[in-house]
């Protein structure tokens, strides 16, 4: 390829993306979260194909959320970036779940691997297990284990 053809190298077209820009505008001060909030935001709308994704700031807890749905007929839910390393506490939880939208959790560890939790209000309990499973007899078991 000649000198002609070849493109001019535009820096690193993270910090030029419109979403970027628009987190940054938001004016929170950790970088590590807002770098992690744009990471999740590409991965909702590039991979996943969530719509409607757009990002608040937090005021209490100084955060970018992304909010977004993951089809266009589900309810909109707020997706919570921190790095992996990043711990939380229950206020701050219960901060985000008191918004009134379903939440994600999302840890972005150093490689940029993406790990999603959804956090619900209280405990939910499991769905059953689906596929070919049987009941091994575990209570006959134990009933043969205590009359021993």
């Amino acid at each position: 390829m000649s000198g002609k053809d070849a493109k001019p190298l535009r820096g690193n077209w993270m910090l030029q993306h419109p979403m970027y820009q628009l987190m940054k505008s938001l004016e929170v001060e950790d970088s590590e979260q807002l770098h992690a909030a744009f990471l999740v935001y590409m991965d909702l709308k590039e991979v996943r194909q969530w719509t409607d994704v757009s990002c608040v700031k937090h005021p209490e807890l100084q955060v970018v959320l992304l909010e977004g749905k993951e089809k266009e007929e589900t309810p909109t839910q707020s997706i919570l970036p921190l790095p992996s390393h990043r711990s939380l506490s229950h206020k701050s939880i219960r901060q985000v779940l008191d918004r009134g939208f379903p939440v994600l959790l999302c840890a972005v560890a150093s490689d940029s691997t993406l790990v999603y939790q959804r956090m619900t209000d209280g405990l939910v309990t499991p769905d059953p297990p689906a596929g070919p499973f049987q009941d091994v007899g575990r209570r006959q078991h134990r009933k043969r284990k205590q009359q021993r």
